[in-house]
């Protein structure tokens, strides 16, 4: 037999029986105790469904963006030994105005404002 078809068969036949496992083997009667939320050993104060302010995902996103940012210009060092550096600084240099523009135009608008 070759190695790939094997390597699949065994593959899928593990998963098969590990998802059949994790079907079957946990109890399937919660009671009130595992549906009440937990909050550090208290009793619920409130709903535990409150919705999340679109702040937070704004200032995830940023910190993704910029982190991005980070990863796309790591190489940039390595970029002096090619044939024409200067494109490797024209282009990290595009990138960081874009982000800088960005960054000024989210200031601008208020969208870094905790407060309103």
């Amino acid at each position: 037999m070759n190695l790939i078809p094997t390597i699949i068969a065994i593959a899928t036949v593990l998963s098969m029986v590990l998802a059949l496992v994790s079907f079957w083997l946990p109890q399937t009667s919660p009671d009130h105790e595992k549906l009440s939320p937990y909050e550090c050993g208290f009793d619920p104060l409130g709903t535990a469904r409150l919705p999340f302010s679109l702040r937070f995902f704004l200032v995830a996103i940023l910190f993704l963006l910029f982190d991005l940012e980070i990863a796309l210009l790591l190489p940039l060092p390595w970029g002096d030994q090619l044939s024409s550096p200067i494109v490797t600084f024209l282009w990290a240099t595009a990138v960081l105005a874009l982000l800088t523009l960005g960054l000024i135009y989210e200031w601008l608008q208020g969208g870094l404002e905790w407060a309103e």
